[in-house]
């Protein structure tokens, strides 16, 4: 199952707290791009019916059903670049 680093942790949960627009139980969705089957993350109100729910004390990651088995042993970090900004990341557990 992925795992979520401390600072994708806090970082997920920063991102739902400062958007005062997203309700309590938000999260971000992991999902497979159509065309090239790239992974995308996204907020996300709710998961989809058949999403994989990860929570990580708080910090709620919606996995689309088909990228399950992709990140089946991955672990999602984020760090802040330069500028500021979050960068996510999948690595191995």
């Amino acid at each position: 199952m992925l795992t979520l680093t401390d600072s994708a942790t806090t970082e997920i949960r920063n991102l739902i707290a400062t958007n005062p627009e997203v309700p309590d139980g938000a999260g971000v969705r992991i999902a497979r791009e159509p065309g090239d089957g790239n992974l995308t993350l996204s907020l996300a109100l709710t998961p989809a019916e058949d999403d994989t729910v990860v929570d990580s004390d708080g910090a709620r990651v919606f996995v689309e059903q088909t990228t399950v088995p992709l990140l089946d042993d991955k672990t999602l970090d984020a760090q802040q670049d330069g500028n500021g900004q979050v960068q996510f990341a999948i690595a191995q557990q």
